[in-house]
C-alpha cells in the first residue's frame, strides 16, 4: 500500500469520525470487513487460535486481537493503544438561550481546547443520543448533521480596540453556538430539533422521545491535503484519531503469527479515569478472558505496549518554545517520547525496540524530551503500564495545531509509523 492511497483512506476515517461514538463505528466496520468476530463481554467466550476478535465498551472503546497461533503466556503480546476521544465543545443538559431572536445552545468545554479556533468556523453537531421507542425499549442512536448548523462568531475589533494585544476567552459567557434565528415567543426545545434529527437518520427506529444525549459540536470543513506538494494533511481530531487508524490497521494488516492486540480507549483527555478509559478496568478484563489471571501476569512479562499519541512539532515561528536537540520536524519520522518523570512511559528498552525496527526498515525516527523549563503533556502510556505492569514505548507523529479545531501533520509520517507498527505486531520476540 503505497503512502497516498493510506492517507486518502486517512482522511476518509477522520471524515467519518467526528465523535469517539462514530469512531469506534468505522473501526468495527474495518474490522468487520477483515474478518474479526466480535465478543458482547455479556457472553462466555471461546477463543481460538489463529483468530481476530474485538470487543466494545460504552460504544467509544474499542480493544482488538489476534490470537496468534501460539498462546500469549509463551509468545506475550505486542500491543498498541491509543485514544478515541479530542478535545471539544459538548453540549449542556438543558441548553436552550434565547438572546435577541437567536437561538444558542450552552456548551461545556471537554478537555485542553485551544479555543480561539473555534470562533467564525462553520460548526456541525453530532454525537450518541438515548431515546424511548414506541414500544417502550431504550435505544442508544449516532447522529450526525454533516452540515453546518452553527456558529461562534468572533467581536469585531472596531468593538474591542485591543483584541489583537489582550483578548481573552469566557467559556461561558462567550462560546455559545448560535443555530438559528426564532421569533418572539418561540419555545422550540433542543430535545425537539435532536428527534427531528433522529427521525431523518433512523426512521424506522419508531423513537418517540429522547431521554439523553452526549453530543460535540465540530469543524464542518473537511479533512484535506494542504501545501504547495500536498506533504501535510489538515483535519480536525489529528490527536489522537490518526493514531487510531494507524495501530488497527497495523493490526488488520499483519499476518496474525503472533498475539497482538489494538486498545482505543475514550476519556484520555480528561484524564483517562472512567468504565472505558486506561484507568479503568476494561484492558485488563480483556486480558484476564483472553489469558487466564495466571498466564496473563506471565504473559505480560513477554509483552510491550506501544501508545501512541501525537507529538509537538517544532514549530518555525516559536522555535524557542522547543529542547534546541529534541524539536520533531514534520515528515521526518515518528517521535520517540521521553520524560524521566514518567508523563511519558518510555524507557530505554521500549526505545531501542523501536530503533531497531525502525532502522531495519530503513525508517526514520526522532525523540522529543520537552524544555526542562516547560510543563509535560501525557498520555494513556503511563497509565496503561502502572495497570498493567507492561513495558511501554510512548511514540507519535509530529503534528502542529495540537488541541486546535484544525490541525496538521505530514502525510509521510503516519505510513512511517504504520509499516513499523505493522513489523512490530509480527516480532518474533518484543521483551
Amino acid at each position: 500500500m503505497a503512502h497516498v492511497d493510506f492517507n486518502r483512506n486517512l482522511l476518509f476515517f477522520l471524515l467519518k469520525s467526528p465523535t469517539p461514538w462514530h469512531a469506534v463505528a468505522q473501526m468495527t466496520r474495518m474490522l468487520d470487513d477483515a474478518g474479526f468476530q466480535p465478543l458482547d463481554e455479556r457472553d462466555v467466550w471461546q477463543l481460538e487460535s489463529g483468530r481476530g476478535y474485538y470487543v466494545v465498551r460504552n460504544g467509544s472503546s474499542l480493544v482488538a486481537f489476534r490470537t496468534g497461533k501460539e498462546k500469549p503466556v509463551e509468545r506475550g503480546i505486542r500491543m498498541v493503544g491509543a485514544h478515541s476521544d479530542s478535545p471539544c465543545l459538548k453540549v449542556k443538559p438543558n441548553p436552550e438561550l434565547r438572546r435577541k431572536g437567536y437561538f444558542q445552545v450552552g456548551v461545556e468545554v471537554y478537555g485542553g481546547v485551544l479555543l480561539n479556533p473555534w470562533f467564525d468556523r462553520d460548526l456541525s453537531l453530532a454525537g450518541r443520543v438515548t431515546a424511548i421507542d414506541d414500544n417502550g425499549d431504550v435505544q442508544d442512536l449516532l447522529i450526525d448533521f454533516r452540515k453546518a448548523i452553527g456558529f461562534i462568531p468572533s467581536l469585531a475589533i472596531h468593538l474591542d480596540r485591543e483584541a489583537n494585544n489582550s483578548r481573552t476567552v469566557n467559556a461561558q459567557t462567550d462560546l455559545p453556538p448560535v443555530l438559528m434565528q426564532v421569533p418572539e415567543g418561540d419555545d422550540t426545545s433542543f430535545n425537539e430539533l435532536l428527534l427531528q434529527q433522529i427521525h431523518k437518520e433512523h426512521p424506522d427506529a419508531g423513537i418517540a422521545r429522547v431521554l439523553g444525549y452526549e453530543l460535540s459540536f465540530y469543524d464542518a470543513q473537511p479533512p484535506a491535503f494542504v501545501g504547495l506538494n500536498e506533504e501535510f494533511l489538515a483535519s480536525a481530531r489529528l490527536d489522537n484519531l490518526l493514531s487510531c487508524f494507524v495501530g488497527l490497521r497495523a493490526l488488520i494488516d499483519n499476518d496474525g503469527a503472533e498475539p497482538a492486540l489494538f486498545v482505543c480507549n475514550d476519556h484520555e483527555e480528561v484524564g483517562s479515569l472512567s468504565a472505558e478509559g486506561a484507568q479503568g478496568p476494561f484492558l485488563s478484563s480483556v486480558l484476564d478472558r483472553w489469558c487466564g489471571l495466571e498466564n496473563r501476569a506471565r504473559a505480560i512479562t513477554r509483552s510491550m505496549m506501544i501508545s501512541a499519541d501525537n507529538a509537538h512539532g517544532i514549530h518555525p515561528n516559536y522555535m524557542d518554545r522547543h529542547d534546541e536537540n529534541h524539536g520533531p520536524i514534520i515528515n521526518q519520522g515518528p517521535v520517540i517520547k521521553v520524560n524521566h518523570n514518567q508523563r511519558y512511559a518510555t524507557n530505554s528498552r521500549s526505545a531501542a525496540l523501536y530503533r531497531y525496527l525502525s532502522d531495519e526498515l530503513g525508517l526514520p525516527h526522532q525523540t522529543f524530551v520537552v524544555r526542562s523549563d516547560m510543563g509535560c503533556g501525557s498520555t494513556i502510556g503511563p497509565i496503561t503500564a502502572g495497570v498493567l505492569g507492561v513495558t511501554t514505548l510512548d511514540i507519535g507523529v509530529p503534528q502542529w495545531g495540537m488541541h486546535s479545531i484544525r490541525e496538521l501533520a505530514g502525510t509521510r509520517d503516519s505510513f512511517i509509523l504504520y509499516q513499523v507498527m505493522k513489523a512490530f505486531m509480527q516480532q518474533a520476540s518484543v521483551n
